[in-house]
């Protein structure tokens, strides 16, 4: 029963939230505000994460050689700047292909390196 009453509750309160934010005045604002706050948190750890696993495969990193190591940095490069282009890519057929085909190669690139790392 504790578990059910609980779920009532949460339930109770994104009502209660998302009634705020469609019939107070400024609630939307205020929404888009809280949306970006934790857009930003999310990045944040996401840059942190990264210097993690950097510094745990710094290694591994320099082990791949200048040509392979360019080409692990292009392609997080080129993966960044695809995802962040996303909704303007998606405007369109050719777009959309061409965005598939740039995750893709990315994807390509990565296991590719990571099979390379793993070889003797």
């Amino acid at each position: 029963m504790e578990g059910r009453a609980k779920t009532i509750r949460n339930v109770a309160i994104l009502l209660v939230l998302a009634a705020v934010v469609a019939f107070v005045p400024g609630g939307g604002r205020a929404a888009v505000t809280f949306q970006t706050i934790l857009g930003v948190a999310f990045m944040f750890g996401l840059g942190l994460a990264g210097m993690y696993f950097y510094r745990q495969s710094r290694v591994t990193i320099y082990s791949l050689g200048e040509r392979r190591r360019a080409l692990l940095y292009g392609s997080i490069g080129v993966a960044v700047v695809t995802v962040a282009a996303k909704p303007r890519m998606w405007e369109t057929g050719v777009g959309e292909l061409c965005w598939f085909l740039l995750i893709g190669f990315v994807v390509y690139t990565l296991f590719s390196l990571y099979r390379y790392s793993r070889t003797y």
